[in-house]
């Protein structure tokens, strides 16, 4: 942000809030009151997070089905941006229409500038050093599991519950952060920045459940959101064209693509719109002395803007056995050892590699990997396990790829 608050790279304010810009406000302003006036005292113990789909909408259920004295809370986290593609009308809608059929009380929470400043600035400063950040990541550790979790306190709650996919257990003096049962929507990847005080306020009531089971639920229950598509995209900004929404924020300009041997093969709009390993959107035509094979990205040089591409999706261009990171957070407060091996994801939903772990006295990792690893990404989480246990992760810094080092050769 620059002194008169504008975005980088747009000359215009950031959206701001529902109701205006300016004040102060703990753990959120209200967006909306259900009634005029302040908002009702409620008895809940638990604040489940209704972001109108059918997760948390289960989730609600069954604590409310098990005698759970509960409430819903709705957050906008994204300020309209005169896009029409934000999708919090329709998702605070839903959460009313859930909460309404469950018989709970339902509170709203505007937390836009909390994301502008904690996560979106972040995210934009990542793109624009040419990393590729995990916007997820931060949106969990610094909204729902922080601005979420104090506004739930001061409605006078004890703790709060999400429709995230994993589990919580209380076992050798700690919090424990498990893996779902539904090993396919498991989201201990996004939640591992979390530590032993959200995790000893949160619940995580469909941790145990399949994703199938959890819409038969919904069925059964009659909740509205029962067939409603699972959102992805960038989480809270919705399911809106990366390079449409990005270019409004980052300037972009055409470059080269080229091969890691220098050989000219397209142009490309702008280094920002792409990350290792990507293949989409490359638009490489028939190349001269090469075979009619797909290109993937194997490296970025923002200073110089060429976009690097080689032909093959296990290019040894994008393969590396070594991982380096920034400081490492530790759900338990301390990693197990200084050095020791465990299994890692350098991506969402990827399979587990056999990894060793070295703890720098910075707090930093060196993670060598088993056996190589293809497209580990600066910028994205490096995230550890033992087994089903989440232990910590953090942001990856760099790799031995080839091409890593010679452009950072380049650069110097």
């Amino acid at each position: 942000m620059d002194d008169a608050g504008r975005a980088p790279g747009t000359g215009r304010p950031p959206p701001q809030p529902a109701g205006g810009a300016g004040g102060t406000r703990r753990a959120g302003r209200p967006a909306v009151s259900p009634a005029p006036g302040a908002e009702p005292a409620v008895s809940a113990r638990t604040i489940v997070g209704v972001s109108g789909g059918v997760d948390s909408s289960v989730a609600a259920l069954l604590l409310r089905d098990a005698g759970e004295p509960v409430a819903g809370l709705f957050m906008r986290n994204w300020a309209d941006d005169g896009s029409g593609d934000c999708r919090a009308e329709d998702d605070r809608r839903d959460a009313v229409a859930v909460c309404g059929r469950l018989g709970l009380p339902i509170h709203f929470r505007d937390f836009s500038s909390e994301y502008w400043s904690g996560v979106f600035e972040h995210f934009l400063a990542e793109y624009a050093a040419g990393r590729t950040p995990n916007p997820d990541v931060l949106c969990n550790r610094e909204v729902k599991f922080k601005h979420f979790l104090d506004a739930a306190r001061e409605l006078g709650a004890e703790r709060i519950a999400t429709g995230h996919y994993a589990r919580v257990e209380h076992a050798g003096g700690r919090w424990r952060l498990l893996r779902a049962r539904d090993r396919s929507k498991d989201q201990t990847y996004f939640l591992h920045q979390l530590g032993q005080p959200q995790l000893a306020a949160t619940l995580f009531p469909l941790g145990g459940l399949e994703k199938a089971a959890v819409r038969r639920l919904a069925a059964d229950a009659g909740l509205p959101t029962a067939a409603k598509k699972d959102s992805t995209g960038i989480c809270f900004i919705g399911e809106r064209d990366f390079r449409e929404f990005l270019g409004r924020y980052l300037p972009a300009r055409e470059g080269e693509i080229q091969t890691p041997d220098g050989q000219r093969v397209g142009t490309h709009p702008g280094v920002f719109y792409f990350t290792l390993g990507q293949r989409e959107g490359l638009a490489i035509g028939g190349v001269r002395g090469r075979p009619a094979a797909p290109w993937y990205v194997v490296g970025k040089d923002v200073r110089r803007n060429v976009l690097y591409v080689d032909q093959g999706a296990d290019s040894p261009w994008l393969m590396s056995t070594r991982a380096r990171t920034e400081a490492a957070h530790w759900i338990g407060g301390a990693p197990p050892a200084p050095r020791f091996d465990c299994t890692a994801q350098t991506r969402y939903r990827q399979n587990d590699e056999a990894c060793t772990v070295t703890v720098d006295e910075d707090g930093s990792l060196g993670v060598a990997f088993h056996r190589p690893q293809r497209a580990v990404t600066p910028g994205q989480s490096l995230v550890l396990y033992d087994g089903d246990e989440c232990l910590g992760g953090a942001v990856i810094a760099g790799t031995d790829a080839p091409l890593e080092a010679r452009l950072a050769d380049l650069a110097a």
